[in-house]
């Protein structure tokens, strides 16, 4: 007790910023604090019963299979869902589980994987990407989002730019892509944090695998959770290419709004500029306060 824990990682959806550190012994004059402290001790406490070690295959709802490599834990939806509570996020039925590294020198990061049942989604739409046209939707989406912010008492976003432009292989049907954000008025210099998006499309949605991380650290950790999606493969009949247009459910959006929202605006739920992903995501708050304390302690049960 008494140290100091990471610097959190707030991430509502793909926007990330950072919170001041978070003590590991709450002041007397914050009460509050000590139950969450302990909320998340069971947590941990939880995931460490639970963790599967790589090297191993790990069934994902139904869908498909991760095969995953060594030096990788995978925590179950239900602890998953235990843990990310704790940290103030609201996980929906999409969860599918968290992957976290089991080696000091892998990093300290988290990947969340979600399978989102939205039916098949057309992917003609990658043909037609202009990069400066998404990223200044998705300003000026973040802009008409601050409104909201403010009046909930959430600290307003900026878009800085792309960490990576969207990336979509139309061979094995995956999108990547990532936008570094900051609160307002956040030093040019800080640290921000990154959520890092990759997908891989099946016959009646997707699995969508985040990897939170810091700026400084993106680039080191990227390779992660690439590894991770070549390591996810749908069940045989549940592929991509085993849609049947006279059968299948079709989704109501395109692959665009797995970038900019933009589905919103054709579902008529609200603007465009004011939604991102409101019909299939909820608006997770994840509090990813000490990414490498929960790997560090899930660690603790390997070498125990």
């Amino acid at each position: 007790m008494g140290k100091r824990l990471c610097a959190p990682l707030f991430a509502l959806l793909f926007l990330v910023m950072p919170l001041p550190a978070l003590s590991a012994s709450p002041p007397a004059s914050n009460p509050a604090l000590i139950p969450k402290e302990a909320a998340l001790a069971a947590a941990i406490e939880s995931a460490q019963k639970a963790i599967q070690h790589g090297p191993q295959d790990v069934p994902l709802s139904g869908q498909a299979t991760l095969s995953l490599p060594a030096d990788f834990g995978f925590v179950p939806p239900a602890e998953a869902a235990q843990y990310l509570r704790a940290l103030g996020n609201t996980p929906g039925e999409s969860l599918a589980g968290l992957v976290v590294p089991l080696e000091a020198q892998q990093g300290d990061w988290l990947v969340v994987i979600n399978y989102v049942p939205s039916g098949y989604i057309k992917d003609d739409e990658a043909k037609e990407w202009d990069a400066d046209e998404l990223l200044e939707s998705i300003r000026a989406g973040t802009e008409e989002d601050n409104k909201q912010r403010a009046q909930m008492g959430i600290p307003e976003m900026e878009i800085i730019g792309w960490v990576e432009k969207p990336i979509y292989d139309d061979q094995t049907k995956r999108l990547v892509w990532s936008i570094s954000s900051r609160g307002k008025g956040q030093p040019a210099a800080a640290d921000n944090g990154i959520n890092y998006n990759t997908y891989a499309l099946g016959r009646e949605g997707y699995y969508s695998l985040n990897l939170v991380t810091g700026q400084s650290t993106i680039a080191q950790d990227k390779p992660a959770v690439h590894t991770l999606l070549a390591a996810l493969q749908y069940n045989e009949g549940k592929r991509y290419e085993n849609f049947d247009a006279g059968t299948d459910k079709v989704a109501e959006y395109g692959l665009t709004a797995l970038v900019a929202g933009v589905a919103a605006k054709k579902l008529g739920l609200l603007a465009m500029a004011a939604v991102f992903f409101a019909k299939f995501w909820k608006l997770l708050l994840i509090g990813v306060f000490g990414i490498g304390v929960l790997a560090k302690k899930l660690v603790a049960k390997k070498a125990a």
